[in-house]
């Protein structure tokens, strides 16, 4: 019991960088806090936190027992959880990994989410890495194409196409092109794979032009958001998903191109590691993304 109590004071005290914060939260003085953790030091022979006359902070030897500890203490909640009447209020924190431009997606139902589950602490991972579920200690993580990995227990979130696009002010300087050959003429704008370094193929009408040699490229970045940032600057013509830009079409910042000849369409999925109970944090998460995120055209 000692040496877990040692974990929530050491856990609560990264947090607040204050051994008086984490005193505070369990009714005891900033000095027990410190005699504690001196003892978990003493016991693990490691310094975890470097420490001055007025501030604390956290070795590297401290950051990395944290997230350890830190998943271990979510775990506890999930068993409690487990134990809990099925109507009790979920609660607790859950950590959840999505691409970089996820956000655009799942952000304008947070406040419903809040409003629902006021108990629930959502830790967003935005990241185009290809993350490990089970060992970053995530709870769920939403990732579109195909599903890669049969641990993972899945539900789909629903499809979405890819677009070419440009800005108004682009195609009036440039014109606008009539079929795929009139791209040739054109300032392209590519997306890399920060996983694998390939360069995304733009798939028209059946053809992937990105193979194509004679399609110019002005601009390579493998960040989807700075890729979109461009688009709108009027650098040239750029292949994306509909969903990144639905706002900016509806409002005629930027006009899609060559409709007819799109032809690529991608799946998002909801993933959770199969060998962990269901919590009711991470149950509610599911249920309220399921019938709201991609279930109609965003064009």
């Amino acid at each position: 019991m000692d040496n877990l109590n040692g974990l929530f004071a050491f856990v609560r005290a990264a947090e607040t960088l204050s051994f008086a914060a984490a005193g505070r939260s369990f009714g005891v003085s900033a000095s027990a806090v410190g005699k504690t953790i001196a003892r978990l030091e003493q016991r693990l022979d490691v310094r975890l936190f470097q420490r001055s006359t007025r501030r604390i902070s956290l070795t590297a030897e401290g950051e990395l027992f944290y997230e350890r500890c830190r998943r271990i203490i979510d775990d506890l909640d999930d068993a409690e959880s487990m134990l809990s009447q099925t109507k009790e209020t979920p609660r607790g924190r859950l950590r959840v990994s999505l691409p970089t431009i996820g956000y655009r997606f799942l952000l304008p139902y947070l406040p419903e989410f809040e409003r629902l589950y006021p108990d629930i602490e959502l830790d967003l991972d935005f990241n185009d890495q290809m993350v490990n579920v089970i060992e970053e200690g995530f709870d769920a993580v939403i990732r579109s194409g195909d599903l890669p990995d049969s641990t993972l227990m899945a539900r789909r979130l629903g499809p979405f196409r890819q677009v070419l696009v440009a800005s108004s002010a682009y195609l009036k300087r440039k014109g606008t092109p009539n079929n795929i050959r009139d791209l040739q003429q054109h300032a392209c704008l590519r997306y890399r794979f920060p996983t694998s370094g390939k360069l995304q193929d733009w798939v028209l009408a059946g053809t992937a032009m990105g193979a194509d040699p004679r399609l110019p490229s002005v601009l390579t970045c493998n960040n989807m958001e700075a890729l979109f940032g461009a688009t709108m600057r009027g650098l040239g013509i750029a292949y994306m998903p509909d969903f990144l830009v639905a706002d900016a079409v509806k409002s005629g910042e930027l006009q899609t191109l060559l409709d007819e000849c799109l032809v690529q369409t991608g799946q998002f999925w909801v993933l959770w590691p199969s060998n962990r109970h269901l919590s009711p944090k991470l149950r509610v998460f599911v249920d309220f993304i399921v019938p709201r995120l991609f279930i109609g055209p965003s064009l």
